[in-house]
């Protein structure tokens, strides 16, 4: 037994706690997320509440040594570049750039995993062998010190709504999509919550040092189908406030839970949230609520690609003033964030992409100028931190990315 095996058996002798009944605990808690449709043997009991303070502090260690980079500065990789060729051309890009850290899928936008778990885990079935080796990767990671962060998409998911449409939401008798075929779950639900927390939690033990949820939310204008689609309200129900308090109390709910259960793993939470969010006391038709997210995660990450915007803060084509548009939200987001008592990091999505879909004039080729000009906006309002978004994991070349 090793020194720190010692000293917590020690403790826990001291505290009257069996080493067993610390296995026991920890089994609970790996068997609170089941196959959908089945129900957990015994609830977990949290070890923090359980156990003396100097107890509480001992958490899972994933076996990898990661240090928290002076500022992340990272990039969105996929399953399929993960596991593929492209993976080493981005890992070679952190090297000879200030690039430090990849958000990468685990769970993608279908709702599918990225990776084939074990046998026996509840989600086997919804494994895809898009990355073969997850060891592999974080431990090649691990060597180059790039920050991983698993990225979680949680309330669209098609594959879960089409195998337990009772837990989405149906359009008659069927599960209702949007205009790109795409079905969401239900964030109302606890089944939902802890369905995709399981899988947040199969990442940190994998080594992640941060799990990023992204579509945290209800679908796009649901305040116009609130009525018109069937689904279960849960334990909202019966709240006594309008639906769209409710569908933020659900949302804003879901992240504190996600916080409070991954805790003992040590890794830090973040979400991903509409950028116009930051401009309105809530969004309501989507559940977002800028400042009640931002009091439960360690970092709030803001989608502020120029060309997601309309004429915000007196520009009339964002896509065309980069630079203009991220200053103007940065300068709006610090005041929100400056209300809160423990604010988070702030650490925004950035765009690294053509938006020829906007049309001609209305949009620019986006190279290394405009990239750097995102960055240096940041920087100037006091933020030090981003992330790049391109779909395809094609980053421009040549980029300063501490201008």
């Amino acid at each position: 037994m090793n020194n720190t095996k010692k000293m917590t058996a020690s403790l826990l002798f001291m505290a009257g706690v069996s080493l067993s009944a610390i296995s026991e605990t920890s089994e609970a808690k790996d068997q609170v997320v089941m196959e959908p449709g089945t129900q957990p043997q015994r609830e977990y009991v949290s070890l923090k509440k359980e156990l003396p303070d100097q107890i509480s502090r001992f958490q899972f260690d994933s076996g990898y040594a990661f240090q928290y980079p002076d500022a992340v500065r990272g990039v969105y990789v996929t399953g399929h570049t993960a596991g593929g060729e492209r993976f080493n051309k981005l890992v070679n890009l952190m090297d000879e750039t200030e690039l430090n850290a990849m958000v990468i899928d685990i769970k993608d936008d279908w709702g599918n995993l990225t990776y084939i778990p074990e046998e026996n885990s509840p989600y086997s079935k919804i494994g895809k062998p898009y990355i073969k080796d997850t060891k592999k990767i974080l431990q090649t990671m691990e060597e180059k010190q790039i920050y991983p962060i698993a990225r979680v998409v949680v309330f669209k998911d098609s594959v879960l709504a089409e195998k337990k449409p009772e837990w989405s939401f149906k359009d008659g008798n069927e599960v209702w999509k949007n205009g790109r075929g795409e079905s969401f779950v239900n964030p109302f639900l606890k089944e939902v919550w802890d369905y995709n927390i399981g899988i947040a939690i199969d990442a940190a033990k994998m080594g992640f040092q941060e799990i990023q949820f992204d579509y945290v939310r209800f679908p796009e204008g649901f305040e116009h189908r609130d009525s018109s689609l069937t689904y279960n309200m849960g334990k909202y129900k019966d709240l006594e406030m309008e639906n769209v308090q409710k569908r933020v109390s659900a949302v804003t709910d879901f992240v504190a839970y996600a916080k409070e259960q991954l805790e003992p793993y040590g890794v830090k939470v973040s979400v991903d949230i509409f950028g116009y969010t930051a401009t309105l006391p809530e969004a309501p038709g989507i559940g977002q609520n800028f400042s009640k997210i931002s009091e439960h995660v360690d970092v709030i990450s803001s989608m502020i690609y120029p060309s997601h915007w309309t004429s915000y803060f007196g520009i009339a084509k964002p896509d065309l003033e980069p630079y203009k548009l991220v200053t103007e939200y940065a300068k709006l987001e610090k005041r929100k964030l400056d209300e809160l008592e423990n604010p988070p990091l702030s650490r925004p999505w950035l765009q690294d992409f053509t938006a020829s879909y906007l049309g001609a004039g209305n949009y620019k080729k986006y190279g290394k100028a405009e990239v750097e000009a995102q960055i240096k906006a940041l920087n100037e309002q006091g933020i030090n931190e981003f992330l790049l978004w391109n779909a395809g994991n094609t980053y421009t070349q040549n980029v300063d990315y501490t201008p």
